[in-house]
């Protein structure tokens, strides 16, 4: 088994940016703006930042001056957050950027010493639990709100239905779970695990619901996101390719003109360090 990390492309992340938009939690950021601190510029830590999604959908709702320093393994994703900042309203505090290339699960607790909000999307569910544990570490220690939207929770509907769904959807999640030579990944468990983590360190969480809703007008996110879902559950279930031949021509059939629905249910968090 490889040890190296799954790598995100530039065009995947760009077609999933609106409905990661639309998904993540408005309640909590809600939640969140009444617990940042003020009277100083805000440095955000956003851990796994791919191409800078996060700040582009954040920043414009944080007010005043901003400093994001945005981590990832991948050097030219982090080019692409630098070329795309965000934009932030008129009037607003200005928003600046810098890039970190790191490992977070090997994260230095010192780097987020100074940071007033540490934010990650998309990410917990592809560490194991000793990665997602020094993590939650870290972010605990920096003793500021913790934001991570995204987190698959391993339930997917498809309408109309197909008998062969659930069979794919289990052998989908088996795969977000295998061993990948560093560990057994948390797939669909990361996000209840980390809720626990925060929680046993003094924080206070939240979770709320963040559900991928792709209709008629995401039909090429969909039919994307179909073609890597069902690759993943053969990946882990090779045996299941003749019986997938059909279902995958069908599923298309109905994806690629926008007559497939799909919700993919994920989960945003919040911990907020107790008074």
């Amino acid at each position: 088994m490889t040890t190296e990390p799954v790598r995100a492309s530039a065009g995947w992340l760009t077609l999933r940016e609106p409905a990661d938009a639309a998904a993540r939690s408005g309640e909590l950021v809600e939640s969140l703006l009444s617990h940042l601190s003020g009277g100083r510029d805000l440095v955000v830590h956003d851990l796994g930042s791919g191409s800078g999604s996060m700040a582009r959908w954040l920043a414009p709702q944080l007010a005043g001056a901003q400093h994001w320093v945005l981590y990832d393994r991948d050097v030219e994703l982090l080019a692409l957050a630098l070329a795309d900042p965000p934009t932030v309203p008129a009037g607003s505090g200005p928003v600046t950027l810098e890039t970190r290339r790191r490992d977070i699960t090997r994260l230095d607790p010192e780097e987020l010493s100074d940071a007033g909000l540490v934010t990650a999307s998309a990410l917990l569910d592809m560490l194991t639990a000793e990665e997602l544990d020094r993590l939650v570490v870290s972010c605990a220690r920096a003793g500021c709100p913790v934001l991570v939207t995204l987190s698959v929770v391993g339930r997917v509907e498809l309408d109309p239905g197909d008998p062969l769904d659930e069979v794919v959807q289990a052998a989908f999640n088996a795969h977000q779970r295998r061993d990948n030579g560093a560990g057994r990944l948390l797939g669909p468990d990361a996000l209840d695990r980390a809720a626990s983590a925060f929680a046993s360190r003094g924080l206070d969480v939240a979770v709320r619901p963040s559900p991928w809703l792709l209709g008629s007008n995401h039909a090429v996110l969909a039919s994307a996101w179909f073609e890597g879902w069902l690759g993943a559950a053969l990946d882990q279930q090779p045996e299941l390719q003749d019986l997938t031949i059909s279902y995958r021509q069908r599923r298309l059939a109905e994806a690629i003109p926008g007559r497939l629905d799909v919700t993919v249910h994920h989960e945003d968090l919040l911990a907020i360090p107790a008074d």
